[in-house]
């Protein structure tokens, strides 16, 4: 029995370890997290992140206190009176204009009202070389009886000198004069040597340009030269100068004067950078000397030359104008100062730039139209009521307008559409007939004609139209002038044939006109300019494009029907945008471009007739 017992528990026994060797269970529910470990040792340093925004500022401190009062500094001194700054040339241009600086009570917040109003604030230029600013040196009281009488040269306003002596006036009402040998500190600009001239009696001192000479005051603007008037031994005669006095020249060995045998003056004016010269024009200015503006690098500048014959001049930069044509005219207003038209490529603008010195030193500029691309082929002139009126190309609408300004300055100008049938308006010129009322010569695009329109108003409100010439392609590079007999005549450049070709009004308005080739070589009258002779006869100055060269035509009656041509450089390939007028010495004057150089030239004419190396007996 015992052994059954012990079999039947190694049987439960077996089938106990065979249960145990079966396949595996699934795997049950996971057992709850045992307690943590113990903390690993640190791991290396992370990046920086980023700087967070600033603060905002703390508040205001309180103001300190009130710094004590500095020492008075000394005066400067102009030699007898005690000043302020001392002389200076502080808003002047090329150092035209002198004024006197001065230190006041300080209980104003600028200097020109520290102590009381002034009547004027500085002298220019001007007159520091008449001694038109001189007051009597008499009404100084106190002064040193070794002084002269108040000197040759200039004055300082009475306002602007502190420590006065005692009884004079504040300055307001009666003006003197100090000496300016007397002052100190004068600025570079200025010649150091003006108040040391001993000018001989009937003489002046005379700014020449670069420094001040003694000279010879002469006539009265707009008269003659005196009739006794003559060069020394060694000297050549080659014009009369503003003043009447005959401009003497030394004769040369190399034979250049123009005066001297015949000979044409070829002068390079402007050289760069870039492209000097290109659409320039040309007037004479009040004082005989010739202006001239033109662009070179994307300016407008203007020239004015040193002499009548203009064998050098001195640029001033107007305007930075952009790339593009700039289409420049210049004449002289009724204020003796330069007006020029010309186009604004940055903007596409018509704009006038008005001198405010006869060289152009500095100037306004004001857009005259700004609506849509305006301003190109501009001439102008200036009408009878004083005010310029200017001629110009709409390229947006296609149309020829005026803008007739409302005052000298041209700040502003009312506007007309002269002609709106087609595309009309390139290479317009403007001129005032005899009637007293513009005339415009202009392209037809539409058409390939020359047309005319005369306005009957002074600001061309009102008009009448004529086409001139339709025979081909005709009217580009138009210049009209009005002739001895009243009435316009128009050169311009037949495209079809190569001709310089001209028109001759036969009245006021020009609705009857006949038209000639007056030169016909070939490849000639592009690029032309017209203006009238002291006999009377028309002159112009055009391009040869077949040889490259610059000639001029002088017309051999006053219809010019037939002309006699000359070429006056042919140097290189010159005589593109040309400008002509006549000197007031009667001789012509050429401005045109060297293509080749890229510069600005100039030809003054040894005769009228622009003939080479013609002499008299």
């Amino acid at each position: 029995m015992k052994l059954g017992i012990l079999s039947l528990a190694l049987s439960i026994a077996l089938l106990t370890v065979v249960a145990c060797t079966g396949s595996q269970g699934e795997i049950g529910p996971q057992g709850p997290a045992g307690p943590q470990g113990k903390a690993g040792e640190q791991g290396p340093k992370g990046s920086t992140g980023l700087q967070g925004f600033p603060g905002g500022a703390g508040p205001e401190g309180q103001q300190g206190p009130k710094g004590a009062t500095g020492a008075k500094g000394a005066d400067g001194k102009s030699g007898i009176l005690s000043i302020g700054e001392g002389l200076t040339t502080t808003g002047s241009i090329d150092g035209d204009m002198a004024s006197v600086d001065f230190a006041g009570t300080g209980e104003a917040v600028t200097v020109a009202r520290s102590d009381h109003d002034h009547d004027d604030d500085y002298y220019t230029k001007t007159q520091l070389a008449t001694g038109t600013a001189d007051v009597a040196w008499s009404s100084l009281t106190g002064i040193p009886g070794d002084l002269s009488s108040g000197g040759d040269a200039s004055s300082v306003d009475w306002e602007n000198i502190k420590n006065r002596p005692a009884g004079l006036d504040d300055g307001d009402d009666g003006l003197t004069s100090v000496d300016w040998n007397d002052l100190q500190n004068r600025p570079s600009e200025l010649n150091t040597t003006l108040g040391g001239m001993t000018c001989a009696s009937g003489e002046i001192p005379i700014f020449n340009g670069s420094t001040w000479v003694c000279g010879d005051a002469g006539p009265s603007v707009g008269d003659y030269a005196i009739s006794g008037q003559a060069c020394g031994a060694g000297l050549v005669a080659t014009g009369v100068d503003g003043t009447g006095n005959l401009v003497c020249t030394t004769l040369s060995s190399s034979d250049s004067i123009p005066l001297q045998r015949g000979k044409h003056l070829v002068t390079t004016l402007v050289i760069g950078p870039g492209d000097a010269g290109l659409w320039n024009s040309v007037t004479i200015g009040d004082d005989g000397l010739p202006v001239i503006a033109y662009e070179a690098n994307d300016s407008l500048y203007l020239t004015r030359c040193d002499d009548i014959a203009c064998a050098a001049s001195t640029p001033s930069l107007v305007e930075a104008t952009g790339s593009g044509d700039l289409y420049a005219s210049v004449i002289i207003g009724v204020d003796g100062l330069a007006l020029i038209s010309y186009r604004d490529s940055i903007n596409s603008n018509l704009k006038v730039a008005h001198c405010e010195t006869i060289n152009c030193s500095s100037s306004t500029t004001t857009v005259i139209e700004s609506s849509g691309d305006v301003g190109a082929y501009t001439s102008i002139a200036i009408g009878t009521d004083g005010l310029g009126i200017i001629s110009y190309y709409d390229a947006t609408n296609g149309n020829l307008k005026v803008a007739h300004c409302n005052n000298t300055a041209c700040s502003s100008a009312d506007l007309t559409v002269v002609d709106e049938t087609g595309d009309v308006g390139q290479f317009t010129s403007i001129a005032i007939g005899a009637d007293g009322f513009p005339i415009i010569s202009y392209y037809d695009v539409t058409n390939t004609a020359l047309k005319i329109a005369h306005c009957s108003t002074l600001t061309c409100s009102s008009k009448t139209i004529e086409t001139i010439d339709s025979a081909g392609d005709v009217g580009k590079s138009t210049s009209i002038v009005i002739g001895v007999d009243g009435r316009a005549l128009i050169s311009y450049f037949d495209a079809t044939s190569n001709d310089l070709k001209t028109a001759h009004c036969s009245n006021l308005s020009c609705s009857a006109s006949t038209t000639a080739s007056a030169v016909t070589s070939g490849g000639v009258g592009n690029w032309n300019s017209m203006t009238i002779g002291f006999d009377g006869r028309a002159i112009i100055s055009y391009y040869d494009s077949f040889n490259g060269s610059l000639e001029v035509a002088h017309c051999d009656d006053i219809a010019c029907t037939n002309a006699t041509a000359v070429d006056v450089d042919t140097s290189a390939l010159v005589g593109q945008h040309t400008s002509i007028t006549i000197g007031i010495d009667g001789l012509p004057l050429v401005i045109y471009h060297d293509v080749s150089s890229r510069n600005l030239k100039a030809v003054r004419c040894s005769n009228q007739f622009c003939l080479p190396n013609v002499r008299n007996r």
